[in-house]
């Protein structure tokens, strides 16, 4: 069935030409900048309406939208936001990424593509981005930390600069944030079950050590093939409680593809903790582990 979205023009300007990608939190689409002539952008269309007034759905998807936009010139690790609007038909919010041709971090690692000296660069680089994040944008004169609540390895892009080689740049976000507190999607969790940490499963306010926690998780599924945790059932209960009580699996029991160092082996693990008082304290002490054994 045709997408009834292509060829769509969004704020009189960006055409809708192909999907990019899909998943709970909207659609990304291929589009031409008809104002600059052309040029490719990413659009996403967000699985939200605006039109929820209680909520102040509109107001936070432009702060939201904004915050994305600052941290993508405060760092090369995250993917820039250029523009954002709302589709006047049905409400949907949309905002618009520099379209980057590159892989999906999930399609390498199921490529088993990763050797230690790529791991360590892109864990490296991921881990700055999410740094700059935690470090927080000034509003108001004051400084906000943001949480990206849903790094997991499809939020990762990996592209080659001509300059810099292989360039990992983090997507989406707060945008996890925006969708759980609309009243449509309440009967859903926003978060990704494999990835999320025991707090973010409780709804608790969270801090930088979530997603140390998911980082934790992402950087296992890298250096194995699989993730550290599984449970019995792929529900909301079943990995509620796989967070909360199943220990990780070893490195030894895992097969990893090549020898892992002993000291990103306790990394990793450190930020598999249950109690987020025993992870790393920010993801400085993460990339201080990357550098030294770069």
């Amino acid at each position: 069935m045709r997408d009834p979205n292509l060829n769509r023009i969004l704020a009189n300007r960006y055409q809708l030409q192909q999907v990019l990608g899909a998943g709970a939190m909207g659609q990304v689409y291929l589009a031409h900048d008809k104002l600059l002539g052309g040029v490719p952008v990413a659009v996403k269309l967000l699985s939200i309406s605006i039109h929820n007034k209680k909520l102040r759905v509109q107001e936070r998807f432009e702060q939201e939208a904004k915050t994305c936009a600052i941290l993508g010139q405060k760092s090369i690790h995250i993917v820039r936001v250029m523009d954002y609007g709302v589709v006047e038909e049905n409400g949907t919010p949309f905002y618009v990424m520099e379209y980057l041709k590159g892989k999906n971090l999930s399609d390498v690692i199921r490529n088993y593509a990763l050797s230690l000296p790529r791991f360590l660069s892109i864990g490296r680089q991921i881990s700055l981005g999410l740094e700059c994040a935690h470090q927080g944008i000034p509003v108001d004169g004051k400084t906000y930390p943001i949480i990206h609540r849903d790094i997991k390895p499809s939020n990762v892009l990996l592209i080659q600069d001509n300059s810099l080689g292989e360039l990992a740049k983090l997507l989406d976000f707060g945008i996890a944030k925006l969708l759980q507190a609309d009243s449509s999607q309440t009967r859903y969790y926003m978060g990704t079950f494999a990835y999320s940490s025991p707090e973010q499963m409780e709804g608790s306010e969270l801090t930088n050590r979530s997603d140390i926690y998911s980082l934790g998780v992402m950087l296992f599924e890298m250096l194995t093939g699989n993730i550290p945790i599984q449970a019995n059932t792929d529900s909301f209960g079943g990995w509620f409680k796989a967070h909360h009580y199943q220990p990780p699996r070893s490195f030894e029991t895992s097969e990893p593809k090549f020898p892992i160092p002993p000291q990103l082996k306790d990394l990793v693990m450190s930020c598999l903790a249950k109690a987020p008082s025993d992870r790393p304290q920010n993801v400085s002490e993460i990339i201080k582990v990357f550098t030294l054994l770069e």
